[in-house]
C-alpha cells in the first residue's frame, strides 16, 4: 500500500509518498500554480510517477492520494479566476435578513466608516416561507409546500446553483427542512440543497445559517476542483482513490469533502499540526507548539498531551490582526477545526514603506510568481528571502539542493532600491529590520495558542518546519523562553507528511439546552449512542473496520447566562456521577483559560459532541533524507559570514544536514542545509541529532 500526501502551497506544492510494507519514503517540491491549483498537483504526481515511483510501480495499483487545498480560504477571499455560485437561501418567514444583521461585532471598534462584509446571498434570492418549531421541537404552524413549490419556481427561472434551507429551531426537529429538500430537490434537480440540520445542527441562527449557507455556496466550486483533481491524477497514471484532509485533522472521502466542503477549509494548515503531534508522540514530546512558515504565511499551533488543539467555530475569509482572527470580519463557519493562529509572515512576504515612512511586512507576498526578487523571475520587491540571503543566511547559489538558483545581486538591489535607501540605512540594517517586524509578527501568533490559552510557552518544545520555519525558529524561541526547538527530518515538507499519518477523522453534534442539574441521562446517553451508530456507519464505508474506531464523546458546557461553551471530555455510559465528574472537568478547564470558575453557579449542558476516528497504518518518520542518498562523509561542507544581530558577522561553519549522524552535535553559530529547508543555529545555541534523526536546537548552558 502506498499513500501519497500532496499539500498546496502559497509558493510549493510538496509531495511525500509512504510504502506502508517497506517504510520508504520519496520527497518532491515543485511551484505551485496558484491560478489552478490541480495542475501544480499533476506535476508534482507526474514527476513522482516517473522518477521515484517507478520502483513501487507494481504497488501503485493499491495507492492512495491524501490532499490538502484552501480552494474554499480562497474563494471566499475573492481570489482571481474563482467565482462564488449564485445562491440562494430559504428561511423561515420574518427571518429573512438573518445572514446581513449577523453579531454586532467589529473588527475596528472606533472605525466610523466600518462595513460589514457583503453578505454571500444577495436579498433576492433569499426566500421565506410560512412554518415554525419551537426551541423545544414542537411544530407550531405547519410548512406551508404550496408556498414552497411557488420559490422553487423563482429559483429556476432566476438560474440559481444552489440551495441552503435554515429554518427556525430545525436542529431541534429537522422535520420540516426534510420535507422541504424532498419538494426542492424535485423541482430543482441537479441542485445542490444543504440543510442546516444536516450541516449543522447546532442553536444561534445566525452561525447556524451562515455556516450552512458556506458550505452550499462551496459544493459546486469544491466538488468541480475535486473532480477535476481525480481526472488528472488518473492522466498521470495514478487511478488511486483520492482522500482530502479536513480542517479537524482527519481524512475523508471526495465524496463527503463534496458533500460537506466548509469542513475542508484550512485542511493545508491542519496537516502540520497533525505531524507535529504524531512526532511528538513517537519521540516523547507531549506538549507542543506547532510553528509553520512557507512561503507565503507562517501558522501556529498547539499539542497539549499529545493532541492537537481544536476550536468548533472559524471566520473564514475574515481579517487577521496580531495572529488573530477579527470576529465580524469574515464568515462565521462552525466545524471542528485545528486551532491555528495564521499571520502573513513568510518568505515571499514583501517588505514596503507605509506613506508615513515606517517599513512593514506584508500582507501582501510575491507567491510562487514572480517571488522573491533573488528568485530572478521578474519580482522587483524584498521580501523575507530576500533579507535572509543579504544576511548570509541562504546558501547564495541556490536552493531545493541547488535546483532553484538565487541571485544575491537581485536581492541586494531590491532592499536597496525599496527600503535602504529611502531610509538612509544600508543593507544590513535593513535586512536585519525586515527580520525583526516578522519575528514579532510570528512570536504574537505562537503566544495566541499557548499564553492566551491557558498555556506556558517555557513548558512547552517549539516544532518548526516549512521551507523558511527553520530559519526563524531559534530566534523565535529566544524571544518566548522556550528552552528547545526540534526540526523534523524533511521541515519543508512536514505538512504533506502529515497526510500520510492522518486518520480518517468525522465529528457530530447534537443539541441539549438544559441546566446539568436537569438534563435526562438516559436521553442524553441514548443520543451519544445514536451519533456512535452514524459514525461506525461512515467509516465502515471508508474501509475502516470497527476494530479500527475510536470514539470521543464530549459534553459543551458553560455557566448559565455565559455566551460560549468550553468542551470537556464525557465518559460512557453517561449516569449522574459522571456528569458531576464532567461539570467538575468544566470547573477547571474555566479556571485554566480565563484565571477563575465559578463553581456555585448553575452549569448549562448545550451540546453533546462525538469525534470519531479511523485509524490507519502509519509510518516511522526516521529516513526522511530529504529525497537525497548521500554516502557516509564530513558533515561540515564550508563556512561563510553570517550576520547575527549583536555580534554581527561571524564566520560560520555549514553542514549538509544528511550527513549528520544520530548523536552528533554542534555549536553554533551554525547552518544547516538540506534539500528541503536551512537550518540556522545563532551563538549560544547548540544542535545535536538524536536517535530518530530530528534536529534539536538547545540555548547554551547559562542563557
Amino acid at each position: 500500500m502506498i499513500r501519497i500526501g500532496v499539500d498546496v502551497g502559497g509558493t510549493f506544492t510538496d509531495l511525500v509518498a509512504f510504502a506502508e510494507g517497506t517504510g520508504e519514503m520519496a520527497l518532491l517540491k515543485v511551484p505551485s500554480t496558484p491560478a489552478n491549483p490541480a495542475q501544480g498537483v499533476a506535476e508534482a504526481v507526474r514527476r513522482f510517477v516517473q522518477g521515484p515511483g517507478r520502483a513501487w510501480k507494481a504497488s501503485l495499483s493499491s495507492a492512495s492520494l491524501i490532499h490538502a487545498s484552501t480552494i474554499g480560504t480562497n474563494l471566499l477571499l475573492g481570489q482571481k479566476g474563482l467565482r462564488i455560485p449564485k445562491g440562494a437561501l430559504v428561511t423561515t418567514e420574518g427571518f429573512r435578513d438573518v445572514l446581513e444583521i449577523g453579531r454586532q461585532r467589529r473588527p475596528d471598534l472606533y472605525d466610523l466608516f466600518f462595513q460589514r462584509p457583503r453578505p454571500l446571498v444577495e436579498r433576492r434570492y433569499r426566500y421565506t416561507v410560512r412554518e415554525r418549531v419551537d426551541a423545544q421541537g414542537v411544530v407550531v404552524e405547519p410548512l406551508d409546500q404550496e408556498g414552497l413549490r411557488l420559490i422553487a419556481g423563482r429559483m429556476r427561472e432566476e438560474g440559481v446553483e444552489t440551495v441552503a434551507v435554515c429554518f427556525l429551531h430545525a436542529y431541534a426537529n429537522p422535520a420540516h427542512e426534510i420535507a422541504a429538500k424532498r419538494i426542492l430537490s424535485a423541482l430543482l434537480p441537479g441542485v445542490p440543497i444543504v440543510l442546516s440540520s444536516e450541516v449543522n445542527p447546532e442553536y444561534r441562527e445566525y452561525e447556524r445559517t451562515s455556516t450552512t449557507v458556506v458550505n452550499a455556496l462551496l459544493i459546486p466550486v469544491v466538488s468541480s476542483y475535486l473532480r477535476e483533481l481525480e481526472g488528472r491524477v488518473r492522466e498521470e497514471g495514478l487511478t488511486c482513490p483520492v482522500y482530502v484532509m479536513q480542517s479537524n485533522g482527519g481524512l475523508a472521502t471526495v465524496e463527503v469533502a463534496c458533500r460537506l466542503p466548509a469542513a475542508t477549509i484550512e485542511s493545508g494548515p491542519a496537516s502540520g499540526v497533525v505531524a507535529s503531534a504524531y512526532l511528538g508522540r513517537a519521540v516523547g514530546i507531549p506538549s507542543i507548539l506547532s510553528f509553520d512558515m512557507g512561503g507565503t504565511t507562517a501558522k501556529a499551533g498547539a499539542v497539549v498531551g499529545g493532541v492537537p488543539q481544536v476550536v468548533t467555530e472559524y471566520e473564514v475569509g475574515g481579517r487577521v490582526h496580531s495572529g488573530r482572527i477579527v470576529k465580524g470580519s469574515g464568515y462565521p463557519v462552525r466545524f471542528p477545526f485545528i486551532d491555528l493562529a495564521e499571520v502573513s509572515a513568510g518568505g515571499g512576504t514583501i517588505a514596503w514603506l507605509d506613506p508615513a515612512g515606517g517599513l512593514r511586512c506584508g500582507p501582501l507576498s510575491a507567491g510562487a510568481n514572480p517571488g522573491p526578487a533573488c528568485y530572478g523571475l521578474g519580482g522587483e520587491d524584498p521580501t523575507v528571502t530576500d533579507a535572509n540571503l543579504v544576511l548570509g543566511r541562504i546558501n547564495p547559489t541556490g536552493l531545493v539542493g541547488g535546483e532553484m538558483p538565487v541571485s544575491p545581486a537581485l536581492a541586494e538591489e531590491a532592499l536597496r532600491k525599496k527600503v535602504a535607501d529611502p531610509l538612509g540605512l544600508d543593507l544590513v540594517q535593513a535586512a536585519s529590520g525586515i527580520l525583526q517586524i516578522v519575528n514579532t509578527q510570528m512570536v504574537r501568533a505562537l503566544r495566541l495558542v499557548s499564553l492566551e490559552r491557558g498555556y506556558d510557552p517555557r513548558s512547552m518544545v517549539l516544532m518548526a518546519f516549512g521551507g523558511a520555519g527553520p530559519m526563524h525558529a531559534a530566534f523565535l524561541a529566544e524571544e518566548l523562553g522556550i528552552p528547545e526547538v526540534v526540526i523534523p527530518e524533511a521541515p519543508g515538507l512536514f505538512s504533506a507528511l502529515g497526510l500520510v499519518v492522518s486518520d480518517f477523522k468525522h465529528d457530530y453534534v447534537r443539541s441539549i439546552m438544559r441546566l446539568s442539574a436537569e438534563v435526562d441521562l438516559e436521553a442524553l446517553e441514548q443520543a451519544f449512542q445514536d451519533l456512535e451508530r452514524e459514525a461506525v456507519r461512515q467509516l465502515r464505508q471508508e474501509g475502516i473496520p470497527e476494530t479500527h474506531v475510536l470514539l470521543q464523546r464530549q459534553l459543551d458546557l458553560r455557566y448559565l447566562g455565559q455566551s460560549y461553551e468550553i468542551s470537556v471530555d464525557a465518559p460512557r455510559p453517561m449516569g449522574r456521577g459522571s456528569l458531576s465528574s464532567v461539570v467538575e472537568a468544566f470547573h477547571r478547564r474555566h479556571a485554566e483559560i480565563y484565571g477563575y470558575a465559578a463553581e456555585r453557579e448553575p452549569v448549562e449542558v448545550v451540546n453533546a459532541r462525538l469525534t470519531a476516528t479511523g485509524i490507519v497504518e502509519k509510518p516511522a518518520l526516521a529516513g526522511a533524507r530529504g529525497g537525497t542518498s548521500d554516502p557516509p562523509g564530513e558533515a561540515q561542507v564550508g563556512e561563510r559570514l553570517v550576520y547575527f544581530e549583536g555580534p554581527g558577522w561571524q564566520p560560520t561553519p555549514v553542514y549538509w544536514r544528511p550527513l549528520l549522524s544520530p548523536g552528533e552535535a554542534f555549536a553554533g553559530p551554525a547552518i544547516v542545509e538540506q534539500y528541503d529547508a536551512t537550518t540556522v543555529v545563532p551563538p549560544g545555541w547548540r544542535g545535536v541529532v538524536d536517535a530518530s534523526g530530528n534536529l534539536r536546537l538547545q540555548r547554551g548552558e547559562g542563557r
